[in-house]
């Protein structure tokens, strides 16, 4: 289901960041094309641009916040992450904080500990309407 698409998504002239098991970062990290994580980093990451694809294997750890377009997250994530574009829960995922996203994949066997809010809810937080109410469905 998550990784039919994948090839779809990025052209093959992207540059690609390999951070491999066993590495351990601490402090933040930016990146620009894709960054794909087996190990661990203890800070926050952000992308650099636009089109940016974050992947968080099953082996993966980030400690902190995660701000990209795009993330794939099949590993563990203790913070919050904001998936400007698109949010992927892969079946071993296991997010500890709150999920912001646009648009949301979700497996079965992915768990979020926290709240789930949809971009377009917190725009309009403040006042919501009625019939947005109605239209919002909420993963549990």
């Amino acid at each position: 289901m998550l990784n039919r698409k994948r090839h779809e998504r990025a052209p093959a002239s992207r540059d690609t960041s390999l951070i491999a098991r066993g590495t351990f970062i601490q402090g933040d990290v930016r990146f620009s094309g894709a960054l794909h994580l087996e190990g661990r980093i203890a800070g926050s990451i952000h992308a650099e641009e636009q089109g940016a694809v974050f992947t968080l294997s099953e082996s993966g750890m980030v400690e902190g916040e995660i701000r990209v377009p795009h993330a794939i997250i099949n590993g563990q994530v203790r913070g919050d992450i904001h998936a400007a574009e698109r949010l992927e829960l892969a079946a071993e995922a296991r997010i500890t904080g709150d999920v912001h996203y646009q648009s949301l994949e979700m497996a079965a066997g992915a768990q979020v500990n926290g709240r789930m809010s949809h971009r377009a809810v917190e725009a309009a937080r403040e006042l919501p309407s009625p019939s947005m109410m109605d239209a919002e469905a909420v993963p549990a």
